[in-house]
């Protein structure tokens, strides 16, 4: 339970990625003497506290240094939910970023109102991002994140409607700001003022708004519906190959792949190597364990060290104490690539 400060004005709940916007927002909240609790939402796509990104970062370091508070809060099944369906569509790939913001908040209205705070509020810019940062996005995300007006958008204030805080005399709408657009030029003047030094850098930390990964995971919505966090996690590791509808081979890259690949596969998958040479690890995913066996054993014997000799020994290890030696002549690049996924 939050310990409320009784020497502020009012209490307030952040949403609080570590980037730029919506540290500014706080810092803002903050010059008011309102008592300010972050929420930083962790998601199985990117964001998390282990990522330097917009939608990621650690939170602990700057919320020590500007005193505010912190907490973690996983959106789990309810957020795969949304990126298996959403509402209002995806972005450019497979962002949904109006839903993601809706459910974030609707998260927030809870908290909120467990801990008896005043308002709500965001680091979001109109105009900034074109899916979900539009003033028609933004009135649709107030509304089904039934905060009403409740929601305050410190940054941008003055180019949106009043809000029961401004109203109520909490907030003094006069230290809000107008900031509109894709220009990052205030914020950063902004930050050197408030002393803001390490935070998050834009764009690039939710995987659903990269190309590749988005293309994968499209390719496993097809084939496995019902997908789960190894799937989500495996998405992130190695060159992946669809070998038929039923049949997913994932390839490392390099140690730290083939160590991922190990820790996630399951009992029923089976591991291939090239054995006593550099080899990669491979994942055979499939319901039929002999048919494409052969296909990805010479997957595997095309990115060992033995590449160019005629014949390599690829060994297939399922469940642990079946082993079994598949000696295949390489693959050609040619064939490969007709079943990359990229």
């Amino acid at each position: 339970m939050i310990k409320k400060d009784m020497s502020k004005r009012g209490h307030a709940i952040a949403l609080f990625s570590g980037g730029l916007d919506s540290a500014l927002a706080i810092l803002l909240i903050q010059k008011q003497n309102i008592e300010v609790t972050a929420l930083t939402f962790l998601t199985h796509f990117g964001c998390d506290i282990s990522d330097k990104s917009s939608c990621g970062g650690n939170p602990y370091p700057m919320a020590e240094k500007f005193g505010f508070t912190v907490k973690l809060v996983h959106l789990g099944e309810k957020f795969i939910e949304i990126v298996k369906a959403p509402r209002y569509g995806y972005g450019k790939h497979m962002n949904p970023c109006i839903d993601c913001r809706i459910l974030m908040l609707r998260e927030a209205k809870k908290f909120m109102e467990l801990t008896d705070a005043d308002f709500v509020f965001t680091g979001e810019v109109l105009g900034q991002r074109p899916k979900s940062q539009m003033r028609n996005a933004l009135n649709t995300i107030a509304r089904e994140s039934r905060l009403g007006d409740l929601l305050v958008r410190p940054l941008s204030a003055k180019l949106l409607p009043v809000t029961g805080p401004e109203k109520s005399g909490l907030l003094n709408r006069d230290l809000l700001l107008d900031l509109s657009g894709r220009t990052r030029k205030p914020q950063l003047k902004l930050a050197g003022e408030f002393g803001l030094e390490d935070y998050s850098t834009p764009g690039g930390g939710c995987l659903l708004t990269d190309p590749q990964y988005s293309v994968r995971l499209k390719d496993l919505m097809k084939s496995r519906p019902d997908f789960d966090y190894n799937d989500i996690n495996l998405l992130r590791v190695g060159r992946h190959f669809r070998l038929d509808d039923n049949c997913r081979l994932i390839v490392g890259r390099n140690e730290k792949e083939n160590r991922m690949i190990i820790e996630h596969a399951r009992p029923d998958d089976l591991v291939l190597e090239a054995k006593a040479t550099g080899s990669p690890i491979g994942l055979f995913i499939s319901d039929n364990k002999e048919k494409n066996l052969k296909l990805a054993a010479a997957i595997i014997a095309r990115y060992c060290d033995l590449k160019k000799e005629p014949l390599v020994e690829v060994t297939c290890i399922y469940k642990e104490d079946e082993v079994r030696i598949i000696p295949v002549s390489p693959a050609v690049p040619s064939e490969i690539a007709k079943y990359q996924i990229k």
